[in-house]
This record gives C-alpha cells, structure tokens and sequence, in this order.
C-alpha cells in the first residue's frame, strides 16, 4: 500500500487515474489517516455503456427519413392519446 499525502494528492491528480494497488491518504500535519483508496476492478466498461445497453430495448426504431418535428408530433400525440383516450379524435 502507498501512502501520499493531501497536498501531492492536489498537485497531482493522475496518481488517480493510474492506481494500481491501494492507496493512503494522510494529514501529515495532523498525522492522521484520512482515507483508503482502492482501483476499480473493472476499468474497461463505463457506466454510460451499461445504462445504454440495458435501456436500448426500450428506445424506438426512429427512420431516417423523419424529421424531429414530425417525431416529436407523433410523440405528442401518443401522449394526449394515452392521457384522454380517443377524445379529441386524435386516432387515424
């Protein structure tokens, strides 16, 4: 386990970014243990990859050739449609 110091962990904040093992975070004035710091075990995966992946099933299959006012319409209307039924004519 490395042990640093709060005023080299602030000059240098890529110590971070590049941990391998555990790390000591002290007051050396104080001389008082402040924090442990551990690596994540999985670097690769980020926590936007997963959310989207888990979510894609729900997102629609949008055409190309549509525009976002038209998408945004259709969307609009599912709501109204979903709120107070065929009141309003809105269904084809």
């Amino acid at each position: 386990m490395q042990t640093i110091g709060i005023g080299e962990l602030q000059k240098n904040m890529g110590i971070l970014t590049h941990l391998n093992d555990a790390l000591k975070i002290v007051d050396k004035r104080k001389n008082k243990d402040i924090a442990i710091v551990y690596p994540l075990k999985e670097k690769d995966t980020s926590i936007t990859d997963k959310l989207a992946g888990s979510f894609s099933k729900y997102a629609k299959k949008i055409p190309d050739n549509k525009s976002m006012d038209e998408i945004r319409q259709e969307a609009m209307e599912m709501a109204l449609m979903e709120k107070y039924g065929d009141k309003y004519g809105l269904s084809d």
